[in-house]
């Protein structure tokens, strides 16, 4: 099993950036895909959440609006969408596959992302 994300990097403020998360080893349209980050000195959370039908997604409160996750189950990849970049929003990204009610759950090695001028 393996998740590989790519696309982060420096950024302004008010930038934009892609995110990308290959996903191989496993049935990608079995799993509900999230983002979650995690700060330097701060507790890893939740980011952005897809179903694994791709119909249904969620949105931490501070990303709404800003971030729009979506998968490509063709290419078994996921995104992640990121406009208006605050400071903030600096952090590693990473890449989570789960199906819960079979307590499978796994991790990429993370992208890191920076917002500063």
């Amino acid at each position: 099993v393996q998740l590989v994300e790519s696309g982060g990097g420096l950024v302004q403020p008010g930038g934009s950036l892609r995110l990308s998360c290959a996903a191989s080893g496993f049935t990608f349209g079995r799993y509900a895909m999230s983002w979650y980050r995690q700060a330097p000195g701060k507790e890893r959370e939740l980011v952005a959440w897809i179903t694994s039908d791709g119909i249904n997604t969620d949105y931490a409160d501070s990303v709404k609006g800003r971030f729009s996750i979506s998968r490509n189950d063709a290419r078994s990849t996921l995104y992640l969408e990121m406009n208006s970049l605050k400071p903030d929003d600096t952090a590693v990204y990473y890449c989570n596959a789960e199906r819960r009610l079979l307590g499978l759950r796994y991790w990429g090695q993370g992208t890191q992302v920076t917002v500063s001028s």
